[in-house]
C-alpha cells in the first residue's frame, strides 16, 4: 500500500483529487483534510468506499497515540517532618532514647549504662537492706541507748554488729562504694555470727532468714546484670526483714 496512489473526494464531492501517495495522504490527515468519512477509489472493486471502512488504512493514516498520564504521587516516610498529631518531644523523652529506654532504642542501648544502672540499683538496695538490719540488731537495745548507757550496748555482739551495720549504711548512703569489700565481709559476718546463735538454738527458719539476708547483701554488691542484681535484691531484702522480725519478736 505504500506505492499505491490514491484519489479521493467529499461525499458531497463530485470531483476526484489525487493522485496523492500514501505519504501524501498521510500528510492531509494530519492537516485535517481527509477524515474516516473520506471517499478513496478502490482500483480492485473499481468503487468509491470511506477510508473507514479500511481498517489497515485508517490505523495508517490515523495512528493511535499514546496518552500521557500523570504519575502518582509518592508518598514516602520523611524522618524529619513530625505527623500533625505527633506529640512534642520532650528533654525526658530525648535522655531516654538516648539511654535505650524507649521501644525504638531499646535494642542500642549502651551496655555500660545498662551496667552502671544495675550497679547503682544493687547499691541502693544494699544500703536498705543494712538500715534493716541495723534496726532490727539495734531495736532490743533502745532503752540503754535512750538512756546514752553505750558503755553496756557495746558489751552486747549483737549491738556491735548493728552499730557496724549503721555506719555502712551512713557511709553507702553517701555514696563510697569503695567499702563493697567490708560490705561482703559484713555479709559473711553476719551469716556466721547469727547463724551459729540460730543454729544451736535449733531455729530453722531464722537460719534460712539469715542465710537469704547475708547471701542477697552479699550479691547486690557482686552482680551487674540486672535480672541477676534484681534477685539478689529480693532476697537480701526478704531475709533480712525476716531476721529483724525474730530479733524483735
Amino acid at each position: 500500500m505504500a506505492t499505491q496512489e490514491f484519489y479521493i473526494r467529499n461525499e458531497t464531492d463530485t470531483d476526484a483529487r489525487g493522485p496523492f501517495s500514501h505519504e501524501q495522504l498521510s500528510s492531509l490527515a494530519e492537516a485535517g483534510q481527509v477524515t474516516a468519512a473520506t471517499l478513496y477509489y478502490e482500483a480492485t472493486s473499481e468503487q468509491w468506499v470511506a477510508v473507514g471502512s479500511n481498517e489497515e488504512l485508517l490505523a495508517q493514516l490515523f495512528p493511535e497515540k499514546k496518552k500521557l498520564k500523570m504519575r502518582s504521587k509518592e508518598t514516602f516516610k520523611s524522618l524529619n517532618v513530625q505527623p500533625e498529631d505527633a506529640k512534642p518531644i520532650e528533654v525526658n523523652d530525648m535522655l531516654a532514647a538516648a539511654e535505650g529506654r524507649t521501644a525504638d532504642t531499646k535494642d542500642k542501648a549502651d551496655p555500660a549504662e545498662a551496667l552502671a544502672r544495675a550497679a547503682k540499683f544493687g547499691m541502693y538496695v544494699a544500703t536498705a537492706i543494712l538500715l534493716i538490719s541495723a534496726t532490727g540488731l539495734l531495736l532490743p537495745f533502745a532503752d540503754r541507748l535512750a538512756a546514752a548507757d553505750f558503755g553496756a550496748v557495746f558489751t552486747e555482739p549483737l549491738a556491735i554488729l548493728g552499730v557496724i551495720d549503721l555506719v555502712l549504711f551512713v557511709l553507702l548512703a553517701l555514696g563510697v562504694v569503695s567499702l563493697y569489700p567490708f560490705v561482703r565481709f559484713r555479709a559473711a559476718l553476719g551469716l556466721g555470727f547469727l547463724g551459729f546463735i540460730f543454729y544451736t538454738q535449733g531455729e530453722v527458719m531464722p537460719l534460712a532468714a539469715v542465710l537469704a539476708g547475708s547471701a542477697g547483701l552479699y550479691f547486690c554488691t557482686v552482680f551487674t546484670q540486672i535480672a541477676l542484681v534484681g534477685a539478689a535484691c529480693a532476697l537480701g531484702l526478704a531475709g533480712t526483714a525476716a531476721v529483724t522480725y525474730f530479733l524483735v519478736t
